[in-house]
């Protein structure tokens, strides 16, 4: 199967990206290139600038929504460790 048709399930749904920084990303995905992950309406989050890890994050999202803080964003493809749905960020109440 290609790349792209195991992605397209993905593609305008809003996503979570965690990536090899302490960048967390939560938008919509757009395009997936061989160079760069595009999503729009997009919540950057720092985790160092945080108390709360990512995985607190992402489920804070799934459970109040995306804040956006920028139109658009590319991701390097080569700092990617992982992508997925928000509705599969699972909680555990």
């Amino acid at each position: 199967m290609a790349e792209h048709d195991e992605l397209s399930k993905y593609f305008e749904k809003e996503i979570v990206v965690d990536t090899q920084s302490p960048y967390l990303y939560l938008g919509v995905l757009v395009e997936y290139t061989d160079r760069f992950v595009t999503l729009r309406n997009v919540d950057v989050h720092d985790i160092t600038d945080s108390i709360s890890t990512k995985e607190a994050y992402a489920l804070e999202a799934r459970r109040h929504g995306i804040r956006p803080s920028r139109a658009v964003v590319k991701i390097r493809r080569e700092v990617v460790v992982s992508l997925s749905l928000l509705s599969d960020v699972i909680s555990y109440d």
